[in-house]
């Protein structure tokens, strides 16, 4: 009865059919197929140009990405100073890192499947009675290959060397996120401060008119609510200054985690002054599959589950293994090193699973559907990635138009409380019209505040969303023969020399006038 081959294993024997049934031992001792499908990467639809870009006149296309030290467009000196230490003593970084070494450790740890297994074994016995006693000993080296005659190891190299590079963008990935949250949580602090120095000049003026209608009601020229309004005014706006203080000690705790350091070991400086609305590079749509971490990360996810499928396949085929022996062995142990002692042994192997109960094709549907998530994973990953920027171009677009019309409003809002107070003190209306008007005039101040920090933390989103300078073509191969020696991880990669545990005080930013 002629067998028919399994369906799985049609197509999956080319090497051999290539090079003819007489060739074939030959040629699968030397290189071997292998088995499983070859890595292709899948088409993704990507738009030719940002639909909300024309809104954002700040933006031009342009084939520049944005540069590695990204940050430096804010001007801010704190941010100049401590977004180089993300990269080097934030925790979650380090262990991003850590993760990567060890996905490189696995890499050269498949690559010795490649290699035979060499050992060296010997013995010595004392033996004997009454009568005689005897030596004997021997001294031993053997070795034991198991060809990659269907790619197995291959397949698992490639596997792991995609999962290292994989490894290696989260490690970016990583880096650019908390460099994002420290730049957000600098521009929280930096508009908590420009705050607080808006209030304090509120508060100033307000113990300026309240000593004045203080005055008017000693000398009974006001009602007497008069004065209670103002000084509620004014105790109103004490408050809301102390309770900035709450959120700047917060933001300014975060800064100090986000670069590594206890917050009391980092003295955060008060600067009034909002950071600059840095000009933002934008190229074309397409540029972004290269130079985001995240779907870097998810391509070569892909890969990795690809050559799964191709370790699964190998299964079907059989294992074969070579050994030899040879060494000396002679008793007594003083003839061990003659030549006539010399013994050698060679062997040869095969096994293979003929019935597994469905084991082995259970494997490899699995590692089909873990490649198709993969895939589905990486086509969401490269549509959210678009709807990020779509997303930041939108809000800076809107928020530049909130901003024009804010501006407009709060010069309106501030000469109409100078018009109430002329009024007031004129007699031709009571204070709660200026109370009223100076409420307002504060109202919009802090809301153009506001709007100015949503620009500004959209510009550091939009930055970290086009990729922060980073680009795929930085990733590493971890295949080649001491690669891991050679490689380092460009600008992401933690020096372990430069954190030392005995650090001084680092003071970011300057303190402002009171």
């Amino acid at each position: 009865m002629k067998m028919k081959p399994l369906p799985l294993l049609k197509g999956r024997l080319r090497c051999a059919a290539r090079t003819g049934l007489a060739g074939t031992a030959a040629a699968l001792l030397l290189a071997g197929c292998m088995v499983g499908p070859d890595y292709h990467r899948p088409q993704v639809a990507t738009p030719v140009a940002y639909r909300e870009l024309p809104g954002w006149t700040q933006a031009a296309p342009s084939e520049a990405a944005p540069r590695s030290d990204w940050w430096t467009g804010f001007h801010d000196p704190m941010l100049d100073q401590l977004e180089p230490l993300v990269s080097v003593s934030n925790q979650t970084v380090r262990l991003d890192y850590y993760n990567y070494q060890e996905a490189l450790a696995e890499v050269r740890e498949a690559r010795s499947g490649l290699f035979p297994t060499i050992g060296v074994t010997s013995s010595a016995t004392r033996s004997g009675n009454s009568a005689t006693i005897a030596n004997a000993g021997a001294l031993e080296g053997d070795v034991s290959w198991a060809p990659d005659l269907w790619g197995q190891v291959r397949r698992t190299i490639e596997e792991r060397a995609a999962n290292a590079q994989a490894t290696e963008a989260m490690l970016a990935y990583a880096t650019l996120s908390e460099q994002v949250t420290l730049a957000i949580a600098v521009i929280n602090l930096r508009t908590s401060d420009a705050n607080i120095d808006l209030l304090e000049k509120t508060v100033k003026a307000y113990e300026g008119y309240l000593r004045v209608i203080g005055d008017q009601d000693e000398a009974g020229t006001i009602p007497p609510s008069d004065l209670i309004l103002a000084r509620t005014q004014l105790e109103s706006a004490r408050s809301s200054l102390i309770a900035l203080q709450v959120s700047r000690a917060r933001y300014a705790h975060a800064i100090a985690v986000l670069v590594g350091r206890n917050p009391e070991d980092l003295d955060v400086g008060r600067i009034s002054a909002l950071p600059v609305l840095p000009d933002v590079p934008v190229s074309v749509p397409s540029t972004l599959l290269q130079r985001r971490p995240d779907i870097a990360t998810a391509e070569r996810q892909m890969a990795e589950a690809n050559a799964a499928i191709g370790v699964a396949v190998s299964a079907y085929y059989p294992t074969i293994t070579l050994s030899g022996m040879e060494g000396l062995a002679e008793s007594p142990l003083s003839g061990l090193l003659h030549a006539a002692n010399y013994v050698w042994s060679l062997g040869a192997a095969a096994s293979q699973s003929i019935f597994d109960g469905g084991l082995r094709s259970a494997d490899v549907d699995a590692t089909k559907a873990a490649y198709n998530g993969a895939v589905a994973n990486y086509r969401n990953t490269v549509l959210t990635a678009f709807q990020n920027v779509e997303d930041d171009f939108a809000s800076l677009r809107i928020l530049a138009q909130q901003s024009q019309v804010l501006d407009g409003a709060v010069r309106d809002a501030a000469r109409g409380a100078e018009i109430a107070l002329n009024e007031y003190q004129a007699g031709t209306v009571d204070y709660t019209t200026v109370a009223t008007a100076q409420t307002a005039q504060l109202s919009l101040q802090q809301t153009a505040l506001s709007v100015e920090q949503e620009r500004l933390v959209a510009s550091a989103t939009l930055l970290g969303d086009l990729g922060g300078g980073w680009s795929a073509d930085q990733l590493h191969d971890p295949r080649g023969a001491h690669a891991a020696n050679r490689m380092q991880v460009s600008q992401v990669e933690p020096s372990l020399a430069a954190r030392k545990q005995s650090e001084p005080v680092v003071t970011a930013g300057a303190t402002s006038g009171q």
